[in-house]
């Protein structure tokens, strides 16, 4: 027997299709866990280590901006590359840095800016893997079941988070920050399951034409680009989530600062938020597993960001007691998978899936290019900014006050407000563009019609 024939009786004997798509998922439900664990774990740490809000948006940064630089040329590689070793690969980083930082603090030598340079190194590699993810589903699971198989990511990326801050704020309550080396080991045996389950499964590749690998690097990096740039109902879409993506940023990121400053650095409080926000996204996740989505998935995202602005960030903003953290939290992230879902099943519907890596890539760039921005102005707004602006005597205390309050933490309850305000007016900005509001009307499904691959 030949190696190919080897390779085709292997590959006829794995799971295909949606209960590979299904064991991949739980691998990732396991994966995602260990990782939501070593975040939280990191967060303390750093926050500890400096008490500023600007510490934990500049480790947001450099875990984010290398996407900004590297997706274009990802996408390019994503559609020449078997995607499921794609995905491996990713994971297969994600592991080595987590190890890295797991040696670094036993031998005591952690400093601030080794996770920096962690976290860049896993993002560059992380830019694979949502591209990869993202195109092997449109191979795997039936057309009318996009926003399901998105509701279940969804739930596994939020379910995973509901017992893990509340696990690693007790390990660390009961071992103590000499001993975080633990939450890093079990990250990385999670690792190792979810390389298990992408090993045990087959995901197809589309096919591929000759001349994608025939035109050079700089020119495929473009495609998604230009792709996007020609479909503009499409673009304008991405156009509302680039706003939305830099508010949510501005906000977001110090979401730690403000709960662990009004609450005099409680880890327990702090994980009981992030877990309510898990466990929204959850059920989030299993309503839209359950009901597949709205009919018009456009109305989804819009009515989406809309509600996720005016019941989320504005009601954290808000909030000067724990069960309203709470309470703000669950509603934010439960809008979240459908929107996000609906979105990912426009773009799953409309892109053809030899297309979808360079295609999904530019995407990922051009909805969250914004997100660096936020997150290096972000800690400094809230430090330098509205936090003085909000201490007793500040300049905005006297007519804020009576909304927020005022001292530790009231600053940056102002921007959560504000930003939930403008978030909310964008979302009604976005639906009153036609190109927007009729995206699914004006550019055909994939399969309407044979699409050229260039």
């Amino acid at each position: 027997m030949t190696a190919d024939e080897v390779q085709v009786v292997e590959k006829s004997s794995r799971p295909r299709g949606m209960t590979a798509f299904v064991i991949v998922w739980a691998g990732q439900v396991v994966s995602l866990v260990g990782t939501a664990m070593s975040g939280f774990a990191l967060t303390l740490w750093a926050y500890k280590t400096t008490g500023l809000a600007t510490a934990l948006a500049m480790v947001a940064f450099f875990g984010f901006a290398p996407t900004m630089l590297m997706s274009p040329i990802a996408g390019v590689l994503v559609d020449r590359w078997n995607r499921k070793w794609t995905m491996a690969l990713s994971d297969l980083a994600s592991a080595l840095a987590t190890a890295v930082t797991m040696v670094l603090l036993l031998t005591g030598r952690l400093e601030l800016w080794h996770l920096f340079v962690v976290g860049a190194f896993t993002a560059v590699f992380q830019t694979f893997q949502w591209p990869a993810y993202s195109a092997a589903i449109s191979m795997m699971v039936p057309k009318q079941h996009f926003q399901r198989a998105n509701g279940m990511i969804a739930a596994a990326e939020n379910g995973s988070g509901i017992a893990a801050p509340i696990l690693a704020g007790a390990l660390i309550g009961a071992l103590g920050f000499e001993r975080l080396w633990i939450i890093f080991l079990i990250d990385l045996l999670t690792f190792s399951m979810a390389l298990a389950a992408l090993a045990f499964v087959t995901i197809p590749n589309p096919p591929s034409s000759e001349e994608a690998h025939a035109e050079g690097m700089l020119r495929q990096s473009t495609f998604g680009f230009r792709y996007i740039w020609q479909h503009r109902p499409l673009f304008n879409l991405q156009m509302v989530f680039f706003g939305f993506n830099l508010l949510a940023s501005l906000c977001f990121t110090v979401l730690p600062a403000l709960v662990l400053a009004r609450t005099s650095s409680s880890s327990a409080v702090l994980g009981w938020v992030q877990s309510a926000g898990a466990v929204g996204g959850l059920v989030g996740g299993i309503v839209l597993m359950a009901w597949g989505g709205p009919k018009r998935k456009v109305r989804g995202v819009l009515v989406g960001l809309f509600l996720t602005s005016i019941l989320g960030t504005i009601v954290l903003g808000l909030a000067r007691s724990t069960a309203v953290w709470i309470a703000g939290a669950f509603l934010m992230t439960s809008f979240i998978p459908v929107l996000n879902g609906s979105n990912q099943a426009i773009w799953q519907s409309k892109v053809p899936p030899a297309l979808q890596g360079r295609v999904f890539s530019v995407r990922l760039l051009l909805a969250q290019i914004s997100a660096p921005l936020g997150m290096l102005a972000s800690g400094p707004l809230a430090d330098k900014a509205f936090g003085p602006a909000m201490m007793p005597g500040g300049r905005l205390a006297g007519a804020l006050g009576w909304l927020t309050g005022t001292g530790p933490g009231a600053g940056i309850s102002v921007m959560f407000i504000l930003f939930g305000l403008a978030g909310a007016v964008l979302s009604v900005v976005g639906y009153a563009v036609p190109s927007v509001r009729n995206v699914e009307d004006l550019v055909p499904d994939f399969d309407a019609a044979e699409a050229p691959v260039p």
